[in-house]
């Protein structure tokens, strides 16, 4: 499978929800700034105490120069392409870098609530370089990029055994989609007005999950794949819900499952 058919594909979803969302969208997106985690992180972990790294091959290897950049992908994330799909730049610094904490896209894969103070602070930022009446211009005529819920999974849930101690995966899903409805909510009271929601991928499918498959290893692991599709589906209950009570507001949720099972059911049509 070609991780660049990937994104493509991906990006093509993302790109066509976004610019339907409004008929005014499409050339008035001044930022691309996205909340999440590994899967849209372009090196913000590079700046913060971890041991989760990806500054070494062979990540980078299809990166501008070969260069491992943070991002745990071998090149540019599906953000950088939507990015540049918009007319901004084809990919964007970290914001948590020291040499770019004026840009304007921040992003990180810390927690939400840390996330979300880290986007107050760049709005004052923002205010210092461009002056008031251009920062608020630019802050609402943003794309806002919401991408989780695959860490918390993978790893918060179904490896590490806090979280299975004091949730049923049912109530851990809902558990999630309540951060992420207050997220949206907070985002929301600080500006953000178009807004995209992605749905999880068939996560059961990727390769630590099929390690982590004892009863048929190798295979993608079906009960996980259960646990994407039941976020999902509440997950797209809740950004009608936040649609309904937003005014204004266009929130949009960004369906990529079907796409990845695709993908992994006949690679070879991608590559």
């Amino acid at each position: 499978m070609s991780l660049k058919s990937l994104c493509y594909c991906l990006l093509l979803l993302v790109v066509h929800f976004s610019l339907s969302a409004s008929s005014a969208a499409a050339g008035k997106v001044s930022a691309i700034i996205v909340f999440g985690d590994s899967t849209v992180d372009p090196g913000n972990n590079n700046f913060t105490p971890t041991v989760a790294k990806a500054n070494f091959p062979p990540y980078g290897r299809d990166f501008d120069g070969g260069v491992a950049t943070g991002r745990f992908s071998d090149g540019r994330l599906v953000t950088d392409f939507l990015s540049e799909a918009f007319g901004l730049p084809s990919s964007v610094p970290a914001y948590l870098d020291p040499a770019t904490r004026s840009s304007s896209s921040p992003r990180s894969v810390i927690p939400l609530s840390q996330q979300l103070e880290y986007f107050v602070e760049y709005k004052e930022r923002l205010k210092l370089v461009k002056g008031e009446s251009v920062a608020n211009k630019i802050i609402a005529e943003a794309l806002y990029i919401f991408s989780i819920g695959t860490n918390d999974f993978i790893l918060n849930y179904l490896v590490l055994p806090l979280r299975p101690a004091q949730y049923t995966a049912p109530e851990y899903v809902a558990y999630l989609i309540a951060l992420a409805d207050a997220a949206v909510r907070d985002a929301y009271d600080l500006g953000a007005w178009k807004i995209e929601f992605t749905g999880l991928a068939p996560f059961g499918c990727v390769p630590a999950a099929r390690t982590l498959n004892h009863d048929e290893p190798g295979e993608c692991n079906e009960e996980y794949n259960k646990l994407a599709r039941r976020f999902n589906a509440e997950l797209q209950q809740a950004v009608w819900k936040l649609n309904d009570e937003l005014a204004g507001a266009q929130v949009v949720y960004t369906e990529t499952y079907s796409v990845g099972s695709a993908i992994i059911a006949n690679p070879s049509d991608y590559d």
